[in-house]
């Protein structure tokens, strides 16, 4: 059963804050991909790490306030370029809802307000990568296929 209330859709978008780790910020992105547990310690080590980018790196999270656990986060990072005048590309990551939260639009919403930060800091573009299960849902968000991705990962 859920936990959420029935105006979801008014949960606020906010920062990450560094009491975040408490509310279960790191096993949310468990639910993404491989993460590892991270003290206390660790954690704030990394969120002070963050902070000091400013609105070069946008962690934002939805907490259930009824729970009150991290149940969405994503984040931006701004990329400053040489090409087109000096302009920057915002790069999305790390988005993800928590299962007992999903079909709520809280994955769009949280897309959409961080390509509204992207946009507000000067971005002429925003990327992303996705893997092909998740393009519906990020054609929904305004994004479109362009070129290829490719990684190595160490």
């Amino acid at each position: 059963m859920r936990s959420i209330p029935l105006i979801e859709g008014n949960l606020p978008i906010r920062p990450l804050e560094i009491s975040d780790h408490k509310k279960g910020f790191v096993e949310l992105l468990g639910q993404l991909t491989v993460c590892p547990q991270l003290t206390e310690s660790e954690f704030q080590v990394r969120f002070a790490e963050v902070a000091k980018l400013g609105e070069n790196h946008c962690i934002c999270v939805i907490e259930d306030p009824n729970t009150e656990r991290i149940i969405a986060t994503g984040s931006v990072f701004i990329e400053k370029k040489f090409i087109r005048g000096g302009s920057k590309v915002g790069h999305i990551e790390d988005v993800v809802v928590a299962k007992t939260a999903r079909g709520l639009c809280l994955g769009q919403r949280m897309v959409n307000h961080l390509v509204d930060h992207a946009k507000a800091t000067g971005c002429y573009k925003v990327v992303l990568a996705c893997a092909p299960e998740l393009r519906e849902f990020y054609e929904k968000c305004g994004f479109e296929d362009k070129n290829v991705q490719m990684s190595v990962y160490f």
